[in-house]
């Protein structure tokens, strides 16, 4: 142990997150893949709740789930390797892991500190280090410009279901009992498209290409635009295949940045939160604010800002150690 802390210690600051968040996902995976499952080539999850480091997940189906907090990413370590779900995770495909969205699931993720934003494949579970709110494959990280830094600041977005092939010989996916697999399709539309650079390491040209904020969406997009029209489409299929989303237009936007902070708590009673608040203080800078969700008023009770992401995460750890298990990091 006293020789694990010395090593990352005379880490730099990425390769410590890196070396941290891949330990725990090596150690604390929560669900191993059946004999099954890989036989299928994967197959359709969500999984029972379970606890790593006193912290509970509680994974479900969330069609509204929009998330800040930061990004980190894994690689060669797991190259080859089993996802939770049963597929092969292969560092150089656009895929990602999550805590508790359905495996597997296709979701929007957005660097708000460059404004570039891609859709991954998510069919893994992790990240399992404190105050990480999605794990992206290398491929992904680098699509989005934070493979060298190590993390990001992050917005995740669900989609819907993924199709259960990932190498696109299926077009199908399974209803939230697993059976009744129902096809459909979605509309492409072309693009007007600059190629980017290949990453390091990458072989023969890049197929990536930023897509102008007036082209027509891709299938992907019109997924998603169908399931926020009918939550029920998110069980019908959509043409999305492996090589669709390697070959992935990033979109460009504007950077948002956002300051960091660490949500201790929510509470629709103004003096339960200012008694939190207070007891938080000893950690830290404390403040509670306002919000609504579905017009009922919310107190935030919230550590922060901070301007480093080793700063949250230590603010976060005392939290936790503290009692707030649900404490997590936002970016706003």
């Amino acid at each position: 142990m006293v020789a694990s802390a010395l090593l990352l210690l005379g880490l730099s600051a990425c390769a410590e997150a890196t070396l941290v968040n891949h330990a725990g996902k090596s150690v604390m995976r929560s669900d191993q893949p059946t004999q099954a499952a890989i036989a299928k080539g994967g197959i359709y999850k969500v999984g029972n709740p379970y606890q790593i480091n006193g912290v509970w997940y509680y994974p479900k189906e969330d069609p509204n789930y929009d998330e800040t907090g930061i990004g980190s990413w894994y690689g060669e370590q797991f190259h080859g390797k089993f996802t939770a779900n049963g597929e092969t995770f292969d560092m150089n495909e656009v895929t990602a892991a999550h805590p508790t969205l359905p495996m597997p699931s296709l979701v929007r993720v957005t660097n708000m500190e460059n404004g570039r934003s891609i859709v991954v494949r998510m069919n893994d579970r992790g990240p399992y280090a404190n105050g990480r709110v999605i794990d992206l494959s290398r491929r992904s990280a680098q699509l989005l410009g934070y493979e060298r830094q190590g993390t990001a600041k992050v917005r995740v977005q669900y989609l819907g279901p993924a199709p259960l092939s990932g190498d696109g010989a299926g077009t199908q996916l399974a209803s939230r009992s697993g059976a009744d697999e129902r096809p459909s399709a979605a509309p492409r539309g072309g693009v007007s498209a600059e190629a980017l650079p290949p990453p390091p390491g990458a072989k023969g040209k890049s197929a990536d290409v930023v897509r102008p904020a007036q082209a027509q969406p891709s299938a992907m997009e019109v997924l998603a635009a169908q399931n926020a029209q009918n939550p029920q489409a998110s069980l019908a299929a959509a043409p999305v295949s492996k090589t669709e989303l390697n070959q992935q237009r990033v979109e460009t936007g504007p950077a948002r940045g956002g300051q960091i902070y660490v949500q201790v708590g929510a509470f629709t009673l103004h003096e339960n939160a200012h008694k939190l608040a207070a007891q938080m203080s000893l950690i830290g800078p404390a403040n509670v604010s306002s919000t609504f969700v579905s017009k009922q008023e919310f107190f935030r009770v919230r550590l922060g800002p901070f301007n480093q992401v080793s700063a949250a995460d230590q603010a976060l750890q005392q939290a936790i150690n503290n009692g707030q298990t649900n404490a997590r990091i936002v970016v706003e």
